[in-house]
This record gives structure tokens, C-alpha cells and sequence, in this order.
């Protein structure tokens, strides 16, 4: 039997953290770097079991974007802020990152700490990428010093190495746009870097992805679950050939993993049946959907869907990190916000030692104890079912028949004092009064099949406070990098860029795993396609990150958008404003879907009763961090257009080896 990675990853990570040289936190460059011991990288890693230490935590260190920075936040709710499909929520912060064309500039995370008033994680992507990049780069230095492995093995760690570099790098050049390169350990401090545009930085990562793919073994070759494979290779390789404008060789590269890699997408229920943890409160029907995004079931031998998943399972801490999307995702229930027709609570938190207690009713242990940090909009929980003009009835993924979706309407007041109890929850009351004061925060459906999670602890502390009760927050869980039915839809995304008809029949496919009754009998758009993408690949995909790509790709391509719109390389990205015209693709998807740009919405909250959501075009990057361009202070990194310091003679590398040569000057 394979073992999963990150049974044994603590030992890896004590080894390493006693040898690895770290980023420094905001005080200096971040790109200076400190020992943290006495010992010395240049000895540490002159042995396996040193590079194993290095792999061990850039595996580790992935999965964290998935998952709690602290307890009000998961990181990747940002990404989904900055996209169609989600907004910031916590409505009792003043400082809730909403006005975002207005709140967001290069000093506006200067004071960020890990507390619990902040709302966004863009300081820990900056951050914690770069940490990543030089994780990546420890592999990649040391490796060739180890005289113990032949050339093979070498290039196995240097291509494993190469796919968390480029991974990263992925994401940073397209939340952040033309970035300073990194590919060294720096040895003494450097001041000096300059900025190296997007596409020099392609052009490395993929030629790296191109060594990577032919040297990194496929997963059915290796003895662990959970390190970097071939077909992640692959598929961060097709993501590179996209974003360069390769089509043909990004769509060749997705006809190897879906023809003959031995991956296939699941069809019929398989693992372990998980009854959802309260099913007299809420019964699951089982399904292939649901089984699929069981954590118990994502890395097992029979799921021949997964490409490369990330364990965290377990009660080890060093190793495992808690996905709070019970908590940060479900909506904020259970006070008297929401109200019933007769002025009484609604929804009721009573334990399971209460005398009061009713399983049929049991709403915190089925769907958690939300906060709602973040929460969908109504395009990601409504328009975006909808095909050929019409809802899909039978899609298994917004199904509240089978289990898998949570609508508001289908919660039951729990309250025993109230005559509505067992009634269904109801925004108005039968004279149009709205019975919830905060709709942002407190009435939104949910994807359950995709956000329930188990934590059998504090399941079974019956008598324990709000947030230890059943899997009230969420637990530890396995996750997926990638699956195949991504592959799927990067092929239909290759297709339509080269103009083959057939982009549909592999939109199809994912939709008919699904059940869906609604098919594409004609050619899709790319709003097609990156729909599909929204509904198969919610919490999986980095959305803002692939909209930005896709950005890149029509702007490439000259292929019009769903609207009609067409791009311009050298413009796509450099306008400002919050006007419906003009600008990228990101922006009309969030200019047409989102809240944003709507104008102010009044509700009722103790911190942000008028929240105004706002976008601008500039906002398909991120400000760089004015205190990371301070202290280059012998060089000048680009501020991005737009922003407080930009200046569009600032020098850029134009090629990646130019600003590798460069790595070795300090001044």
C-alpha cells in the first residue's frame, strides 16, 4: 500500500528548520534571508535525507494556501474576493476589504498583523509565496552537490523543485503582474533587484515544467501520495503553454493526461459513504459528487480522478492544519439577526445534553457555526447554474435533493418558542417585512458537498461551548491540486483558442459526470468554459489567478469574449476606473456578475451597516508592498499602473536570464 507524504513529513521538517535558511518577516528586504541555526545549507543538504527534508516542507508549505492563517480567515477566500464568484463579509469590520478600488494601495497592509480585524490574506500571498520560491530554490541549488545520487535521481529533485518554484511563481506573476525574479539561496543581503516582466518569467518556469515533465516519475511509480508527480507537472506545464500563447502545445499536453496517463474521471460512487454527520437534520442521498470531495475518499487507490492531492489528515499538529470552511464559510446564523414571522430567533445553537435537544434540528452539527468572513454571490449561487437559458435540474453539484447544496429555505426554525418552529426560515414575513438585517453575512446558500468536513474530537464533546460541538469549524482534510476533470476543461480552453468545435464535447464530459441535463449542443464561448470551471472547480481552482491567465490568453489570442469584447496585449491590463467599459476580462466577469460596482447596500451591522463594494480595472494586480520597495532601496522595483508610485519608466528585466545573472551583484 502507498503511504501518504505527510505521515512522515514532521521529521522531514525537524530536520530541515534545524538546517534551512528563511525569509526574514517585513522588518528587512524580503528577499534578505537569516539562518535559523548554526548549521550550515551548504552541509545540511549534501545528503538525501537533507533534500527530503526540503521536499517535505515545499509540500507542506502548498497546502497552506487552502487553509487557516487564523481563526476568521482562510487564504484563499482573498483569491475568491478578487473574482465572479466571492466577497468579503465580515460586516462587523470596519476595515472589511469591500471599497476595494479605494482601500486598496501599496501601503494599505503596512500595519497587517495576524489578528483578528484583518479580512484579507494579500500580505501573506506576497509573503508566504516568496518563502515558498526560496524553499523551491533550496532543492534546486543543493541537489547537484549530493554526491550520493546518480543523474536521474538529481533531476527527479530538481524537477520536483522546478514544479513548486514555477507553481508559485504562477500565482505571483498574475496577482502581482512583473515581479523580481529569485532562483538562488541569496548568501548575503541584496538590495538591488529590479522587476522582471510576466512573460521573461514564463519562459523560465516553463522550460523548467519542460524538464520537470521528463524527469519527475508518474504517480504509479512512486511509493508516496502526496509529493509532486508527473501529471501535476503536466498540468502546471499546459497552464504555462496557455498563458504563453502555445495552445496547441498546452492542449497536447492535456491529451496526454486525459488519453494516456491513466487517469479517468469517476463516474459511480466509490471510498468510504461519509452520512454527513447529522443526517436526521440533513440527509445525504449518496453520489458520486458527494463521495468525490470526501477527504477519506481523495487520495485513495480507487479515485482515479486525482492527479495530485495535498494530505492533511491526521492528529499530528506539526503536520496537519485545520480547514476552517465551516466556519469562514457558511452563513452567520445563530442569533437574532434572523428572525422568525412571529419576531423570535429563528435558528437555535442547543447542544446535544440539552433537554431541548432535537437531532431532526441539529443545524450547527450538520453546516457548522458560519462566520461568513466570506460569502458567494448570487451569480456563483444561482445565474451561474444556468444553461442554454435555462437551471439544470439534475446537476448532482446544486443538488439540495441528494445533499450536496444548501439552500436558506431549506433550514427549519429550531426554536421551540416560536410558532413557526419546523416552518421553513423565510427572508420576509407575509407582509414583505425583511426578517434578516444582514443579508450579506447571514443569507447565502452554500456548496456543502464541497465544504463539509469532519472533526470527530470535538464531535464528540457533546457538552462543549459554540465552537466545539460536532464539526462546528471543519477538521483536517485531504485536498486536491489537481484533477483530471481540470485537464478537461484547460483542453476546451487550448480548443477554443485554436477554434475546434469540439472545446464542447470536453465540457460535456465534465457536465455528464455531473448528471446534468443540460448539454452544449453547439460551440462553447470562453464564458462557457470558464463557468464550467466555477462550478466543477469551486475551493480547487485559484479564481482570480485563472481569470487573469485566461485575461492574458484571450488578449494573446484576438478570440472575443462571451460579450464580443476583444483585447489588446500592450492595454488589457493597464486602465484604471469603474466604469462598465473597457479594461480586461477579470474585470467585465466581475463588472457582470459580482456585487461590485452596484453602488451601496444597506444593512444592518455593528461595523459596516452601508458597505460599499468597489473595483477598479487596476485591480487585475495587487499593489507591490511600498515597504518592499523601500527597502530594495539600492534598486528600484515597479510599482504596478495605476497605483501610488507607479512610473512607467522603471527598468524591468525583458529576459529571465538577464535578471539570473544579475542575482549575483549586491550592489
Amino acid at each position: 500500500m502507498k503511504k501518504i507524504i505527510h505521515k512522515i513529513n514532521h521529521i522531514y521538517i525537524a530536520i530541515f528548520m534545524g538546517g534551512m535558511i528563511l525569509f526574514n518577516g517585513c522588518s528587512k528586504d524580503f528577499l534578505d534571508s537569516d539562518p535559523l541555526s548554526f548549521y550550515e545549507p551548504g552541509a545540511t543538504f549534501t545528503t538525501e535525507s537533507g533534500l527530503k527534508s526540503a521536499m517535505a516542507i515545499c509540500d507542506r508549505h502548498l497546502k497552506l494556501y487552502w487553509m487557516t492563517d487564523h481563526n476568521e480567515m482562510l487564504t484563499l477566500g482573498t483569491e475568491y474576493i478578487f473574482s465572479d464568484m466571492m466577497v468579503a463579509a465580515a460586516t462587523d469590520k470596519r476595515s472589511m476589504l469591500c471599497d476595494v478600488a479605494n482601500m486598496l494601495t501599496p501601503i494599505s497592509d503596512e500595519n497587517t498583523t495576524n489578528n483578528l480585524d484583518r479580512t484579507n490574506s494579500i500580505y501573506s500571498f506576497w509573503e508566504d509565496t516568496y518563502k515558498g520560491v526560496m524553499y523551491a530554490n533550496t532543492v534546486i541549488q543543493y541537489v547537484d552537490g549530493v554526491e550520493s545520487l546518480d543523474e536521474k535521481t538529481k533531476n527527479m529533485y530538481k524537477g520536483r523543485g522546478y514544479f513548486h518554484r514555477a507553481f508559485r511563481y504562477m500565482a505571483l506573476i498574475f496577482q502581482y503582474g512583473d515581479v523580481p525574479l529569485v532562483t538562488r539561496v541569496v548568501e548575503v543581503p541584496k538590495q538591488n533587484y529590479r522587476s522582471t516582466k510576466r512573460d521573461a518569467i514564463l519562459e523560465m518556469i516553463t522550460k523548467d515544467m519542460e524538464f520537470a515533465v521528463e524527469w519527475v516519475p508518474d504517480q504509479k511509480d512512486m511509493s508516496l501520495i502526496g509529493m509532486v508527480n508527473k501529471g501535476a507537472c503536466r498540468m502546471l506545464l499546459a497552464k504555462c503553454y496557455l498563458a504563453l500563447g502555445e495552445f496547441k502545445k498546452a492542449k497536447d499536453q492535456t491529451d496526454i493526461l486525459i488519453e494516456s496517463s491513466g487517469y479517468s474521471l469517476m463516474q459511480d460512487n466509490f471510498g468510504t459513504f461519509n452520512d454527513g454527520g447529522e443526517p436526521l437534520t440533513w440527509p445525504i442521498t449518496r453520489n458520486v459528487i458527494w463521495d468525490m470531495h470526501r477527504p477519506e475518499n481523495k487520495l485513495i487507490g480507487a479515485n482515479k480522478e486525482v492527479i495530485m492531492g495535498m494530505p492533511n489528515r491526521g492528529s499530528d499538529a506539526e503536520s496537519f492544519v485545520k480547514m476552517l470552511t465551516m466556519r469562514i464559510l457558511y452563513p452567520f446564523l445563530f442569533d437574532g439577526r434572523v428572525k422568525t414571522k412571529d419576531g423570535k430567533q429563528a435558528l437555535m445553537n442547543i447542544r446535544r445534553n440539552s433537554g431541548d435537544y432535537n437531532s431532526k434540528y441539529d443545524y450547527m452539527r450538520a453546516f457548522g457555526r458560519g462566520i461568513a468572513t466570506f460569502r458567494p454571490t448570487y451569480f456563483s449561487t444561482h445565474t451561474l447554474w444556468k444553461v442554454n437559458g435555462k437551471m439544470d435540474a439534475t446537476d448532482l453539484r446544486h443538488s439540495s435533493e441528494v445533499g450536496n447544496w444548501v439552500r436558506m429555505e431549506d433550514y427549519r426554525v429550531n426554536n421551540k418558542a416560536s410558532s413557526e418552529f419546523g416552518n421553513p426560515v423565510t427572508l420576509f414575513d407575509d407582509a414583505g417585512k425583511l426578517l434578516c438585517s444582514d443579508t450579506i453575512r447571514r443569507w447565502f446558500d452554500v456548496p456543502h458537498y464541497k465544504l463539509y468536513l469532519d472533526d470527530p474530537v470535538n464531535d464528540a464533546n457533546v457538552s462543549g461551548s459554540d465552537g466545539l460541538r460536532g464539526a462546528t469549524n471543519g477538521g483536517n482534510a485531504d485536498w486536491y491540486l489537481y484533477r483530471l476533470a481540470e485537464a478537461y476543461l484547460l483542453r476546451a480552453e487550448a480548443k477554443f483558442y485554436l477554434g475546434d468545435a469540439t472545446a464542447k464535447d470536453d465540457v460535456n464530459e465534465v457536465r455528464k459526470r455531473a448528471k446534468c441535463s443540460e448539454l452544449y449542443n453547439s460551440a462553447v464561448t470562453i464564458g462557457d468554459i470558464i463557468n464550467e470551471r466555477a462550478r466543477e472547480l469551486y475551493w480547487e481552482e485559484w479564481r482570480n489567478v485563472e481569470l487573469t491567465r485566461v485575461s492574458l490568453c484571450l488578449a494573446r489570442s484576438g478570440k472575443p469574449d462571451e460579450w464580443g469584447n476583444t483585447y489588446k496585449l500592450d492595454t488589457f491590463d493597464k486602465q484604471s476606473g469603474t466604469d462598465a467599459s473597457g479594461g480586461s476580462y477579470w474585470y467585465q466577469r466581475i463588472n457582470h456578475y459580482s456585487m461590485y460596482n452596484k453602488g451601496p447596500i444597506s444593512i444592518d451591522a455593528t461595523g459596516n451597516s452601508n458597505p460599499n463594494y468597489t473595483m477598479d480595472k487596476k485591480n487585475i494586480y495587487w499593489p507591490i508592498p511600498n515597504k518592499e520597495i523601500t527597502a530594495n532601496n539600492k534598486g528600484q522595483l515597479a510599482q504596478n499602473y495605476g497605483y501610488s508610485g507607479y512610473d512607467p519608466n522603471a527598468p524591468k528585466w525583458d529576459n529571465w536570464e538577464d535578471a539570473v545573472a544579475d542575482e549575483y551583484k549586491t550592489e
